[in-house]
């Protein structure tokens, strides 16, 4: 018994979700499906991919990923298969794979497209559903496309590193308004090396300089740092909107100077 875990942009008021899951019970009625999320803005990979990176370890070996957002490849481009940390993602070459992060696959096919009388508009339907139930049924990536070395291999935006300065970015704003950064715990803490520091939120018009360890340390309304369990750093207000408050987005920088030692 496979778990299939769905994450798309369609949102829940369209039939492609309970479509995608009547197919996969339809073909492979063992399986366990997990909603991951269907509230990916549209063609938003790069949000899709923080979202299924930050969930994916959690998982079990053999679940089986399906990632519908962007999912109709360009003309000529192709649709993926892939085992990556004994797990497997159903994709487009959409740079999904290396937006993911970790180690390289171990293995990514092109998968092999339906017969012709078959729609290919829903790719979700008539590829991923297949090709996913096959894999819950035992059938081996390698039988199920053609394996591949070139493939998109796009990679997370990282945090930089300047004397004693990180400079990062926020990625992902979260269901509480809260801007979580690729800033990491590991990195915060090797450059830092219990060192104080300041925090600076759009440009220096905002300073932290102390992190919490829970939200409700600070008073509701203050602003906050923090590590998330993603262990990444955090910027919000308790009980409050930070990204709209602050004027926050995915393309805004966060700031961090230590002090000499």
């Amino acid at each position: 018994m496979h778990i299939i875990t769905l994450t798309s942009d369609w949102k829940d008021y369209d039939y492609y979700v309970a479509s995608l899951k009547g197919k996969l019970l339809s073909i492979c009625p063992e399986a366990i499906i997990v909603d991951i999320t269907h509230s990916i803005k549209s063609f938003n990979t790069a949000q899709a991919a923080f979202v299924v990176r930050n969930s994916y370890p959690h998982f079990p070996n053999d679940t089986i990923h399906i990632i519908a957002v962007n999912s109709e490849p360009e003309v000529g481009g192709q649709l993926l298969g892939a085992k990556k940390g004994n797990q497997y993602f159903l994709c487009a070459d959409n740079g999904m794979l290396g937006l993911l992060g970790g180690p390289e696959p171990e293995m990514v096919v092109k998968l092999k497209e339906p017969i012709e009388s078959q729609s290919n508009s829903f790719i979700s339907m008539s590829i991923f559903a297949e090709v996913a139930c096959a894999l819950s049924g035992g059938s081996p990536l390698k039988e199920l496309g053609q394996p591949v070395e070139v493939f998109n291999k796009q990679t997370p935006l990282r945090a930089t590193i300047e004397d004693n300065i990180i400079m990062g970015s926020v990625v992902h704003i979260d269901s509480y308004h809260n801007a979580i950064t690729n800033i990491s715990v590991d990195l915060f803490h090797r450059i830092g090396n219990g060192r104080p520091f300041e925090i600076y939120v759009q440009s220096k018009h905002y300073k932290i300089n102390r992190i919490n360890k829970r939200y409700n340390e600070t008073p509701p309304g203050d602003l906050l740092a923090i590590f998330n369990a993603a262990n990444l750093l955090e910027i919000a207000i308790r009980n409050g909107n930070a990204a709209g408050l602050l004027k926050l987005n995915t393309s805004s920088t966060i700031r961090v100077e230590f002090k000499e030692g």
